[in-house]
């Protein structure tokens, strides 16, 4: 990317996009029955801290992420079943949110390449 191209982060809005994004789909995914269990008993305001600090960085913002590594991170949920299916739905759901927010088709496409290449990690493969 050239000094010249800004980053996706830069592209979707910045922070103010990146915590309303993030707003809305925890919202989706807690009314997902697909996934919600797997937030059962979660903080919620803390989880989506980390969520903004990870996406704000994984689209090339400020590097605040302190939380643990996708593998790490998700191995709780692996060992209660969380599978391709789930991460479906989570992708499914953030592009969701993107199209509330009228993000552009080429970003959300961004975004979901993005969210893929988390896939093998989170899953602990």
């Amino acid at each position: 990317m050239s000094q010249n191209t800004p980053s996706l982060y830069e592209q979707l809005g910045g922070q103010a996009a990146v915590n309303a994004a993030v707003d809305i789909f925890y919202r989706k995914v807690l009314g997902d029955d697909r996934i919600s269990h797997f937030f059962e008993g979660v903080d919620m305001d803390r989880q989506a801290t980390k969520q903004k600090a990870f996406l704000t960085m994984a689209f090339g913002g400020p590097h605040h992420y302190t939380g643990l590594d996708m593998r790490r991170g998700h191995a709780h949920l692996v060992a209660k079943g969380l599978d391709d299916s789930h991460v479906d739905a989570v992708i499914e759901n953030l592009g969701g949110t993107l199209r509330e927010l009228g993000v552009a088709e080429d970003l959300i496409a961004q975004v979901a390449a993005i969210a893929e290449s988390t896939r093998a990690d989170v899953l602990g493969r």
